[in-house]
């Protein structure tokens, strides 16, 4: 399969390529030149499926012919020895917990699997990778670890200062040897603006061989079409629901741009809502068919924090830049911050159940969408991340200790190692030249 950039004014490339380099040379981002179709009978097989054998399934699709298969599922074995729990709240709601891999967050899917990609790939071209990345939390301490002692790779965060929670901060700037952390003083849209502004650098690219660990990089974003194929296939089976309503806590779009890659590729999915908060630009296009991205305002679930996101050029090349189109899919929901302290409170007093700020906000987005549609269709909420990992908005909503996981006590008492630096690109460009 080829990949070509939404800009459309780059040459196709290979899986190799579209992944050691991250963004495209036009400033595009890499899709697939056809979406993969699984046949009913190829869903049939998969019926009874584990997590790990639905993944290479999808996976040999996009990357087979680039990596020896025995090779490829032998990577997906090492990339998910853990759980992907489905938790049912009542009969029509069910939580996919996606924070059960080593950073407790859903960006370990992706990450982890792109980590070794290109990995086999740099070894392959003899070369050493710089991954550049701009998180506005998790997606940072995912590719810390994920990359972490990954031969022939370098990785540099960028992340906001004072914009995301201490333990994702303390993940992010703990991970050592070949991890470098960046603390910039701005908001995330700064750190994703110097980011692409590196990739187009030519002078700097003339030195350095760069990729970006962002779902920017199609080798990130494919990974995280897994989990949306095993949760619509498990609902299914163990509960008989065609088509369940998926929820997805929306920043960077990258996730809700893998559900659709995975409702394209005929799993049993029906619609998505796109689960934004203050930072609504999305919902405001879907409202009306105008994308006027707005300054990034703070929340309290920060890692939706995202005024301009990179993902909605691949939302658009998808649906033909027709919103009406895209909002026969998508449902844009915008979540306040009072909302979502609220959910949190309800569905623990409800439920028993506790929930990070970015879960409450498309749990709060399913059940208004509900009530809007007059409909009680079964829905799935994604859980991005342990609850434990937003401590300080837990104990606004909830007047009840949070356990700790014993990974994330222990990262807390490490030595925090972060350069800092002002949002501007010559800063940037003058730590990756020192490198």
């Amino acid at each position: 399969m080829i990949y070509f950039s939404t800009n459309k004014s780059s040459i196709p490339v290979s899986i190799k390529k579209a992944t050691l380099e991250g963004l495209a040379p036009d400033g595009g981002l890499y899709i697939p030149s056809e979406i993969p179709h699984f046949s009913d009978e190829e869903l049939l097989l998969l019926e009874g499926a584990t997590f790990n054998n639905i993944a290479f399934a999808i996976a040999k699709k996009f990357i087979g012919g680039e990596m020896p298969l025995d090779l490829l599922n032998d990577m997906i074995e090492g990339c998910y020895p853990f759980e992907t729990p489905i938790v049912e709240l009542n009969k029509q709601t069910f939580v996919e917990e996606l924070f059960c891999g080593p950073t407790l967050a859903f960006k370990d899917y992706g990450a982890r699997f792109l980590a070794r990609l290109t990995g086999f790939f740099a070894a392959e071209e003899e070369k050493l990778i710089t991954v550049l990345v701009a998180t506005s939390g998790d997606t940072g301490s995912a590719v810390a670890y994920g990359f972490q002692g990954i031969p022939n790779t370098r990785v540099v965060l960028l992340y906001p200062s004072g914009k995301v929670s201490r333990l994702q901060e303390q993940q992010l700037t703990t991970a050592g040897g070949n991890v470098h952390a960046l603390e910039v003083k701005g908001d995330f849209d700064d750190c994703q603006r110097m980011v692409k502004q590196a990739f187009i650098d030519h002078d700097l690219n003339e030195q350095l061989t760069l990729t970006s660990a962002n779902s920017i990089n199609i080798s990130r974003l494919i990974p995280q079409s897994f989990y949306y194929a095993w949760a619509s296939l498990q609902i299914k089976e163990k509960y008989g629901y065609n088509d369940p309503l998926f929820s997805v806590p929306s920043g960077n779009y990258g996730n809700l741009t893998a559900g659709v890659m995975a409702k394209r590729m005929g799993f049993p999915i029906g619609r998505f809502i796109a689960a934004s908060n203050a930072n609504n630009s999305v919902t405001r296009y879907l409202d009306d068919g105008r994308y006027e991205p707005r300054p990034t305002v703070t929340t309290r679930s920060t890692a939706m924090d995202v005024g301009n996101p990179s993902n909605f050029a691949r939302l658009k090349y998808f649906y033909g830049n027709d919103f009406t189109s895209m909002g026969k899919d998508i449902t844009g929901t915008a979540v306040s911050d009072e909302e979502t302290l609220t959910t949190i409170r309800l569905v623990y007093d409800q439920f028993g159940y506790i929930m990070d700020p970015h879960t409450a906000v498309a749990y709060r987005a399913l059940e208004r969408h509900r009530t809007d549609s007059h409909s009680n269709n079964a829905g799935i909420v994604l859980s991005t991340a342990h609850p434990a990992k937003f401590l300080e908005v837990l104990q606004d909503a909830l007047d009840k200790e949070i356990e700790i996981p014993s990974r994330l006590l222990n990262v807390l008492e490490k030595k925090k190692i972060a350069t800092v630096i002002n949002p501007d690109y010559s800063e940037l460009a003058s730590f990756l030249n020192g490198l």
